[in-house]
């Protein structure tokens, strides 16, 4: 186990990211206009609180959300406390779920979180989604680099999560030079698919290298595909549109590591049809959280 007290690239990129929202909002509202109707509304899936100003989870997040008010963005999902953790015990995946738990107290229907829970500690974690998520205002799941998903002993908690309705966030890379030991693939997340197909899953970051990523789960028709993260290179929400349709991509940002502006921008930008950016950028995520969403009364 490892806690980091600083991880230096995602640090710095979180601290610039800031200056960057604030200095790409004329160029992202120009953008805007131009792809289609400014007033669409966007549910963005992928937010953090570390490199977020401020010295509680409250704070951090009453910055996000400014950030966010500046570019219309409706909702944003949060996970994952400080500092990053890549395979936390109990006690620090529970502590940073308090983390989360804190920050979106005072927006209930603003800003939505989901669970960081840890496949090493199959129990604790199903203890973990009763209470924040069974039992709590949280509506998902998120996995990170502890254990890779292909791997049976995430069945439980898969299992439970769609018991209730929760989505099931699971980071996923393609490394040049290799993974992590317990990083996960887009390969891997077909595999946990297809044991699970009621399951509400989402590719994080489409897998990085998004050509094989796009790809690997074409066939897993329960799995969406995020665009968070990475440079807005052009083409990947075109290929991603005509592989998978544009019902099963999901718009996410990664802030405050990049900024809004740049991850609008691969929507925004894209040469698709106006209804499909409409739907990326918030109708398949509400879509996909919409009944457990209705079912504690924050849908509306």
């Amino acid at each position: 186990m490892k806690i980091f007290d600083h991880i230096t690239r995602r640090d710095w990129l979180g601290a610039n990211s800031l200056a960057l929202l604030s200095a790409s909002l004329s160029s992202s509202r120009a953008s805007a206009s131009n792809a289609g109707d400014p007033t669409w509304p966007v549910w963005d899936n992928h937010c953090h609180l570390a490199g977020l100003p401020g010295e509680t989870p409250v704070e951090r997040t009453k910055r996000l959300v400014e950030l966010a008010d500046r570019f219309g963005i409706e909702r944003l999902v949060v996970f994952m406390g400080w500092p990053f953790s890549y395979n936390p015990p109990p006690d620090e995946f529970r502590r940073q779920n308090d983390q989360v738990l804190e920050a979106i107290a005072p927006w209930p229907k603003r800003v939505l979180g989901y669970a960081y829970v840890n496949p090493n500690h199959v129990e604790e974690s199903l203890e973990e989604i009763a209470r924040c998520i069974e039992r709590g205002p949280m509506v998902g799941i998120k996995l990170w680099v502890a254990r890779r998903c292909h791997e049976e002993a995430l069945d439980p908690i898969i299992q439970m999560a769609t018991r209730l309705n929760a989505a099931v966030y699971q980071h996923t890379w393609l490394k040049v030079d290799g993974n992590l030991p317990g990083e996960s693939t887009p390969m891997d997340l077909a595999q946990l698919a297809s044991r699970h197909p009621r399951a509400r899953l989402i590719c994080g970051h489409a897998g990085g290298e998004w050509e094989s990523g796009i790809r690997a789960i074409r066939a897993s028709k329960n799995v969406h595909l995020e665009v968070a993260g990475g440079d807005p290179t052009a083409g990947i929400v075109e290929m991603a549109v005509r592989e998978l349709g544009a019902a099963r991509v999901v718009y996410g940002s990664d802030a405050p590591g990049r900024s809004f502006a740049s991850q609008l921008a691969k929507v925004l930008g894209a040469r698709i049809p106006a209804p499909d950016k409409k739907r990326i950028l918030s109708a398949n995520l509400r879509e996909m959280l919409g009944p457990i969403l209705h079912a504690k009364g924050l849908d509306s």
